[in-house]
């Protein structure tokens, strides 16, 4: 097996284990709600539903973790969740 192919298995494994959100513990704020619905004109009652979905639905590329936040890229927006207590912070346009 070449050393290449070793190395990228194991950082595969490494993000398949240990990069992932628990999705059920994603909650927000009633000011953060309202500042995620605002910052990205969401037209949904529930921000923290809407969340999960994109969260769900993001291919693993596109997560990543930086210190003590999680970054969701999505098509349009990058959600701030924090990685300890799973609260999502604030969403920007990109």
């Amino acid at each position: 097996m070449n050393k290449g192919y070793t190395r990228n298995l194991f950082l595969a494994i490494l993000k398949h284990y240990f990069m992932k959100i628990d999705i059920d513990k994603i909650h927000t704020t009633a000011l953060g709600a309202e500042r995620i619905r605002r910052n990205l004109a969401l037209a949904v009652d529930d921000v923290v539903e809407w969340c999960k979905n994109e969260i769900e639905n993001a291919d693993s590329s596109a997560i990543t973790r930086r210190g003590k936040n999680w970054y969701v890229y999505g098509k349009d927006y990058v959600l701030t969740i924090n990685a300890y207590s799973y609260t999502i912070i604030t969403g920007h346009k990109r």
